[in-house]
């Protein structure tokens, strides 16, 4: 791997004590909105990784801490925050927060980079760094991909739901009060699938029940449910006969508890169940938004906070690059949506963006949102703009808007990698944000903006490796799916890296469109899924977008507000679309792994449930595998119409010959690094799928055609991005 490091352009890890109370004042003169930070020593860790030296970088250093901020609930870029105006203030007017951070940066600073990358956390887990292979809690580095590279990592607290826990990243936001001190009510629901026993946790944490009388909520079985929302088997149970209770140690009725539900009888684990009550004290929840975007710009631009506290890695950060995985990539569109990529001061907080697996939004901004779930039926998130060129969503009536309205206005738009997944297409409806909502051609992409589909992955990307046989998963169909998008996302980073400091052009999108015909209906038939026998269909199995009404107070094209009709009534269903396959059941567009191209099974973007009330329908955020047999009489015993891995490959020496051939055209492309594609080529070659041809016969055949092939699509890939740059 080659690594261009690009010296900071000044020097200022040690700063005198009178320079730092000189800069104190200044950056309170340029109204810093972290305040103060503080340095935990019993959590920091100096050297970590054992004191291994990572090249030329050298060791690297943990800091840990807190940072306390205060925001202005009338500046136009926290206006917005829900419920921010019922916020309490301090003596000078202000909201308070504060929020844990974690840095992880070369001792030496001299070594750095000159890029802060800011990892949001999910869920409060670690976030200072994703791209090492090989991490074992003996080797907590890995490979120590991200530290060769000499960058600074930053991650810090910004869920508010999950309670202030300094060995976490989390945040600490006000509970919104109404003027005369009374507590702020609205109406909100909660779902529970596959439960039993007698007891359930429900959300508690700003989402308090206003009352602890059932008579004053509902709580409702579905028997079966669709992903149209069409649902059957009804009951609603009598209030007499559920409590908010714990009675895991007390019969039914239980300990009274806002926290935990109790129904007589104990839970059924064939129902689902939905809780709809009035809720009271909702925390603020939209602040971590604007905390961490405070929390970024103090690192990169300030030399100390308001009581003249050094910041640990002052002077030293050109450029920024936040990325969010899952639940903190939905987060970080949010927060890009929202505006928040400009601070207080009207200066760009992230330069580069990279929201990964993250096919929609979530409720991050909503007053009584449970920030940790993932858009389930009737949830929301897809309400707001999917889509990061102007579109208009006639389908919806909600006019011409995107993700980058906001940053487009203040001039603070970063640079975007789009990159996600097959779930994130059929759980999670990423045909909106490429198609729109009317799904009949592509929404051309900006200038700023890069997408790649990660074709016939899991949600994250599966295990890799080269091996047939894959372990079954509880409750779906199909089997888990091994692809992999660790190799491509670490190629992607390091473009990501070059476009933001060197203004180097990245590798071309690639994602399927309606356009060249690879996004098409979910259909077996306009799929073009193969008749493997004994395995499920497509059809009926991918999430459609709902068209909820939430009521007048939701601002929906912010992804935002109060939600007062609950559940919410759906308005319309609009269908979404999936990636075209080829004769064995692979998706033809998008990014495709090393595995993919040197295939030993179909690799779905789909898993259905096997069976209880939504038997039939995605699971949420999962993917499948059907084998190849592994010769041709196996295959035809079966009646199988996919060529088997014998009849592919011949050989060893024939599969080995195929994934180098692969391996070298995605490091041409910059699609995979050389380390990486030296590592694949050799677990391959290990792997030992097929018996072993010394001639090599069967290896000369197979590279033969192999090779024709790739000319093919060398000269098809060189014509797409050339049309991708015209574009452009």
């Amino acid at each position: 791997m080659t690594i261009n490091i690009v010296r900071p352009f000044c020097r200022t890890a040690s700063v005198g004590a009178a320079v730092v109370a000189a800069l104190a004042g200044w950056a309170t003169a340029t109204q810093a909105r972290v305040t103060e930070i503080v340095i935990d020593p019993a959590r920091s860790v100096s050297p970590t990784f054992n004191g291994r030296v990572f090249g030329d970088v050298g060791m690297y250093e943990q800091i840990r801490g807190t940072a306390s901020g205060e925001l202005d609930p009338f500046d136009h870029r926290n206006a917005l925050i829900t419920d921010i105006r019922l916020a309490p203030r301090n003596a000078n007017g202000k909201v308070e927060y504060k929020a844990t951070f974690t840095l992880l940066k070369p001792v030496d600073m001299n070594n750095a980079s000159g890029v802060l990358v800011y990892g949001i956390s999910n869920r409060g887990g670690a976030a200072v760094g994703y791209n090492n292979i090989g991490v074992t809690p003996a080797n907590p580095a890995g490979d120590g991909f991200d530290q060769k590279l000499g960058h600074v990592y930053l991650a810090s607290g910004w869920q508010g739901d999950l309670g202030f826990n300094p060995d976490r990243e989390t945040i600490s936001v006000p509970t919104a009060k109404n003027p005369d001190g009374s507590s702020v009510t609205s109406p909100i629901f909660h779902r529970l699938q596959q439960v039993s026993g007698s007891t359930q946790s429900i959300p508690s944490l700003g989402r308090a029940p206003a009352s602890l009388d059932t008579t004053q909520a509902t709580l409702t079985t579905i028997a079966h449910e669709n992903n149209r929302g069409e649902r059957s088997g009804i009951t609603r149970i009598p209030s007499e006969r559920w409590a908010f209770a714990d009675c895991r140690t007390q019969p039914f009725p239980g300990t009274p508890d806002p926290t935990r539900l109790c129904v007589a009888g104990g839970f059924d684990a064939n129902l689902i169940y939905e809780l709809v009550y009035t809720a009271k004290d909702p925390l603020v929840l939209g602040i971590g938004m604007a905390a961490m975007r405070d929390v970024v710009s103090f690192f990169r631009r300030e030399m100390a906070d308001d009581r003249g506290t050094a910041n640990p890695i002052a002077g030293t950060t050109r450029w920024t690059i936040g990325y969010g995985r899952s639940q903190s990539g939905r987060f970080q569109k949010n927060f890009i949506l929202l505006g928040f990529n400009e601070d207080e001061n009207g200066r760009r907080v992230w330069d580069g963006a990279q929201p990964i697996i993250a096919g929609q939004m979530g409720q991050f901004n909503i007053r009584f949102a449970n920030e940790g779930n993932i858009s389930n039926l009737f949830e929301p998130g897809a309400e707001g703009p999917l889509w990061w060129g102007d579109y208009n969503d006639r389908a919806r009536g909600r006019g011409e808007h995107s993700l980058l309205d906001r940053c487009q206005a203040s001039h603070t738009c970063p640079k975007v990698f789009d990159d996600f997944g097959g779930p994130e297409i059929w759980y999670s409806r990423g045909s909106i944000g490429i198609a729109g909502t009317q799904g009949r051609t592509e929404i051309p992409l900006p200038h700023n903006v890069r997408r790649y589909y990660h074709a016939g992955t899991p949600h994250g990307g599966g295990d890799g490796g080269f091996q047939v046989a894959q372990p079954p998963i509880a409750g779906l169909t199909l089997a888990s799916n091994p692809n992999p998008q660790t190799e491509t996302r670490r190629a992607l980073f390091i473009a990501l890296v070059d476009w933001v400091t060197r203004g180097r052009e990245p590798p071309a999108s690639q994602y399927p469109t309606v356009r060249n015909g690879t996004l098409v209906p979910p259909t077996s038939r306009a799929l073009g899924w193969p008749d493997i026998p004994n395995a499920p269909k497509p059809d009926g199995v991918i999430n459609l977008l709902l068209d909820y009404d939430y009521g007048p107070d939701f601002r929906y094209n912010r992804q935002s507000g109060v939600m007062t009709r609950l559940v919410p009534r759906i308005k319309q269903v609009i269908p979404t679309l999936a990636t075209k396959l080829n004769s064995d059941g692979n998706e033809v567009a998008g990014v495709m792994s090393v595995l993919l191209q040197a295939p030993l099974g179909t690799y779905t973007s789909w898993n259905s449930e096997a069976s209880g009330p939504r038997a039939g329908t995605e699971r949420s955020l999962a993917a499948g595998y059907i084998p190849f047999a592994l010769t041709r009489a196996e295959r035809l015993s079966s009646g199988d119409p996919r060529p088997s891995i014998e009849e592919r490959y011949g050989s060893q020496e024939g599969y080995n010959c195929v994934v180098r051939r692969v391996a070298k055209n995605e490091v041409h492309k910059r699609l995979l690094l050389q380390e990486d594609a030296d590592r694949l080529i050799a677990d391959a070659a290990a792997s030992n799928i097929l018996p072993s041809d010394p001639d090599n016969h069967t290896a000369r055949r197979v590279c033969r055609k192999d090779h024709d092939r790739d000319d093919d699509d060398d000269h098809h890939g060189h014509h797409d991005d050339h049309h991708h740059h015209d574009r452009h």
